[in-house]
């Protein structure tokens, strides 16, 4: 028990994309952690619907691999910087990381906003050259990269003493050596490097115990699970502890079950010691950042630093016309108590509430960020609106300052002169211009991070879908003045309640672009679709064709009329403009006007312009 030589804690960070997930997958596999019959399924550490659909990990989650007589306990990170709240926490519960890096691709803006993270946290890196076997890989140059990108954040000599091991995590190799057809057809290079150069846990197991919770989950039968890693002394099941508050305020609770990681299974363990990653079971109302102490001795660590929201928007009662038909949760009581329930495992999200019962500002990281909390509580049968999302600006030293963005975009070259034009409007900096070869060229720019909002799909018309971009915060700026980024197109608007027809959809189909098919149910103030021109019009498309016995219906089978886009859940909150929300129902998400009625409507712009006039 009191050795503590045989565990490795560890981190996988990297860039979105760059294979951590599938690395840690070949990492279990080939450690005989699974036993022959178990069958583990692909990317096993994205467990929820969401990751397993898009890709990509939204939380962090650990595991632990026997190898040798070693214990080897992983943390797998999410790569997008909106979820670099997680981040953040996990660098706490490691010694050290594995920084993974496409062979290709080189690094990118995350790899950055990562490895600064364990850099600032004094963590031990290995850095993984993953992807070896693409047919463009470059991986010496890859390294060079790597190195540059550790001198400019600072990293001290030993940290600059990395080892390099080249890897293809799809087909389960790796190797010392950077020459693709000299890759062992194992993980060993990897699980060797790790015990032979990341540090044990150095706490004491003597001491009074202390465990901060880093990573929280919910379980049916045993309520909250505290995870994170005993941080000195000895946890046993059954024994008193105190909890010591974000706010200092303590209270004793009992540790009713203690668990430790066996791959991805928890097992029930009697006790364990300073270094040990753990999960408890048992404590009511427990939450990330606070500390479970020995009663004779609490003291408390130091309360987790959380990278401050960025983006907020206001989350509704649905109150369209159609509000209360498809989802099972309507009503202001509901939505509040989801918002705060949120709060309890996810430390980057901030709720307030405001004059309206009806109404809560819900700030975050990002549009991923928001986007997917609003995905799942669709799926859980929620309705909500959620209105246009706006940056948020801080003072600093008495100026006002936003957020600024760092951007990288690969493109085609002869995209670029229309995606530097477009960028301009929007206020960015270019600072860095890469030929890549083969066509091909890496922008790099500073942008207002409300430059971003609704960029995406301009971008990937610009590129004819080639262009690949890549955000991650950068810092600070005071607020630049003008106008930047939104929308100048106007919307068609619905005028009447009803179906929408195919006779109707013809007649407004050479004013814009349609956003339904016909058959659609629709009301009054509803968006219907995008005006060629920069003002709003309404038009009617639940017309139907009067019919005379001179005019047969059966003309019309032949005539189509365009496909209309139908839009996703984030390209819909990045359409919207101030006066507009997104109503969303786990069947539909619709775009509506905030007063549906035109005379209201122009009334209330009237109203607005005399204001500004006046002041």
């Amino acid at each position: 028990m009191h050795s503590r030589e045989h565990i490795r804690n560890i981190a996988i960070i990297a860039h979105v994309d760059h294979g951590k997930t599938t690395l840690v997958d070949k990492l279990l596999q080939q450690s005989g952690t699974f036993r022959d019959h178990e069958t583990v399924q692909e990317r096993a550490m994205d467990s929820n619907d969401l990751e397993r659909e898009r890709g990509i990990t939204i939380l962090a989650k650990n595991t632990a691999i026997t190898y040798k007589d070693y214990l080897i306990n992983i943390v797998d990170t999410p790569g997008h910087a909106d979820f670099g709240g997680e981040v953040e926490r996990i660098m706490k519960m490691v010694d050290g990381v594995l920084l993974v890096v496409d062979a290709y691709e080189g690094c990118m803006p995350q790899t950055k906003f990562v490895l600064r993270k364990a850099l600032e946290h004094n963590l031990t890196p290995i850095v993984i050259v993953n992807k070896i076997d693409r047919p463009a890989a470059r991986p010496a140059e890859v390294i060079d990269e790597v190195l540059d990108l550790f001198i400019e954040l600072g990293a001290n000599d030993e940290q600059l003493e990395f080892p390099v091991v080249y890897a293809s995590a799809l087909n389960g190799t790796s190797s010392m050596e950077d020459d693709p057809a000299k890759q062992d057809d194992n993980m060993m290079a990897i699980y060797d490097t790790i015990v032979s150069h990341i540090p044990h846990p150095t706490e004491n197991v003597e001491e009074p115990l202390q465990f901060l919770v880093t990573l929280m989950d919910y379980n049916e039968y045993l309520g909250r699970i505290a995870i994170g890693r005993v941080n000195r002394g000895v946890i046993r099941q059954g024994q008193s502890v105190t909890v010591i508050m974000r706010d200092g305020k303590s209270k004793t609770a009992r540790i009713e079950k203690l668990f430790g990681f066996q791959g991805l299974k928890r097992v029930e363990t009697e006790e364990a010691g300073a270094g040990d990653i753990v999960a408890i079971a048992g404590i009511k109302d427990i939450n990330i950042g606070e500390t479970i102490a020995d009663p004779n001795n609490p003291e408390a660590l130091p309360v987790l630093k959380i990278d401050e929201p960025t983006l907020q928007m206001t989350f509704l009662v649905n109150n369209s016309p159609f509000a209360g038909r498809e989802g099972k949760w309507v009503t202001s009581r509901k939505l509040r108590e989801r918002l705060l329930k949120e709060l309890e495992t996810d430390v980057s999200l901030r709720v307030e509430e405001t004059d309206s019962p009806d109404a809560f500002i819900v700030s975050g990281r990002g549009e991923l960020h928001l986007g997917i909390l609003i995905e799942n509580m669709r799926r859980e049968g929620y309705e909500l609106q959620v209105s246009k999302p706006e940056v948020i600006v801080k003072e600093i030293d008495g100026k006002k300052m936003e957020p600024i963005e760092r951007l990288l975009i690969d493109i085609p070259e002869e995209s670029m002169g229309s995606v530097m034009e477009s960028l301009g409007a929007r206020k960015a900096e270019m600072v860095n211009m890469i030929n890549t070869g083969s066509g091909q060229v890496r922008l790099e720019f500073l942008i207002p991070a409300r430059g971003l909002i609704g960029y995406s799909t301009n971008f990937l018309t610009l590129t004819r879908g080639y262009g690949v971009m890549n955000h991650a915060f950068d810092s600070y700026a005071p607020v630049v003045s003008g106008q930047v980024g939104g929308r100048h197109q106007g919307v068609l608007i619905s005028t009447e309640t009803g179906t929408s027809t195919f006779y109707g959809m013809m007649g407004v189909e050479d004013r814009g672009t349609l956003f339904l098919e016909p058959g659609t149910e629709i009301y009054e103030g509803m968006i219907v679709g995008e005006h060629t021109r920069d003002n709003d019009i309404v038009v009617n498309i639940c017309k139907e064709k009067q019919l005379t016995n001179v005019r047969s219906s059966g003309k019309d089978d032949t005539v189509k009329i365009k496909t209309p886009i139908i839009f996703s859940l984030e390209q819909a909150l990045e359409y919207l403009n101030e006066d507009e929300y997104c109503e969303i129902t786990p069947k539909s998400i619709r775009l509506r006007k905030k007063i549906l009625n035109k005379s209201e409507r122009e009334r209330a712009e009237k109203q607005r312009k005399m204001a500004q006039n006046n002041a």
